[in-house]
């Protein structure tokens, strides 16, 4: 299991870009499927999806048995279950709307200081006391590759950012734009230059920092384009259901105009995750 989990972490060590879509889908035929892309990681939500833990470790350990790494998303700033996910077969964990330094500091422990846990991992943490070096391998080898996300999308994140990015263990960020967008006070305006600034100082203040960012959209891929121009290096682009609607509206198009058929839905709500 091991031999999948440092690929993706190396490709980043490396300062190349890497490539991955939101996967919601629990059927069977996705990972082999997805393989054939050439994707780096996907992005699983259990934020906003519902998926048990049953569930999640069987597809995170099919996507790395086709040596896509999973990246998980928890549900909120939980480090028990940002371990959890590990065990069941995560290379990653995204934390949801991080706000402090605090919370980046409990994922890291969770995330690369496993089995540790209780008093002992927080003086280690804030290093009230040092770790035995023997002790220090063990957990540096045990953790290898284990890579730690905060989602940031909110206005008080983006005010305490350089702390939260000054958090030694903090490997990358996603930026969630739907979420941003609304404590901005500007829902889902995503070319109103206050949200592109936003944008581009979270972006900018991470890979000064040495963190690698990324953001998730479900447009058009121009705008993974123009995030990349800022520094984006982690591309998540998209999701199943949303590549599958616009992909079917398309082809329907198309088929009903051959057909002389006018009728069909114009269209339908955003699906936001």
């Amino acid at each position: 299991m091991s031999q999948n989990k440092p690929i993706l972490f190396e490709k980043l060590r490396a300062g190349k870009n890497v490539y991955g879509t939101s996967i919601t889908s629990t059927g069977l035929m996705w990972p082999g499927a997805i393989s054939s892309v050439g994707l780096d990681f996907v992005f699983i939500d259990t934020e906003h999806i519902p998926l048990d833990r049953t569930e999640l470790t069987m597809l995170c350990q099919m996507f790395r048995s086709h040596g896509i790494a999973p990246i998980v998303r928890i549900p909120s700033p939980d480090p028990y279950r940002a371990c959890q996910y590990i065990d069941g077969g995560a290379v990653g964990v995204v934390v949801p709307y991080i706000e402090t330094p605090e919370q980046v500091v409990d994922l890291v422990g969770a995330v690369k200081y496993r089995p540790l846990k209780g008093e002992l991992l927080s003086a280690y943490l804030d290093g009230s006391k040092a770790m035995p070096e023997g002790l220090k391998a063990y957990v540096d080898q045990f953790n290898s590759g284990n890579l730690c996300v905060a989602n940031i999308e909110s206005v008080p994140a983006m005010e305490r950012l350089d702390e939260i990015l000054s958090v030694p263990g903090l490997d990358a960020i996603f930026i969630g734009p739907h979420d941003l967008s609304v404590s901005l006070g500007l829902p889902e305006q995503y070319d109103h230059p206050d949200f592109e600034k936003a944008v581009k100082d979270i972006i900018h203040a991470a890979r000064a920092k040495g963190v690698h960012a990324g953001i998730h959209f479900s447009l058009e891929p121009e705008r993974q384009i123009q995030w990349m121009k800022e520094g984006v290096n982690m591309v998540v682009h998209s999701f199943d259901i949303a590549l599958f609607l616009q992909r079917l509206k398309h082809d329907l198009q198309i088929i009903r105009k051959a057909a002389g058929d006018t009728s069909g839905p114009d269209g339908g709500a955003a699906i936001i995750i």
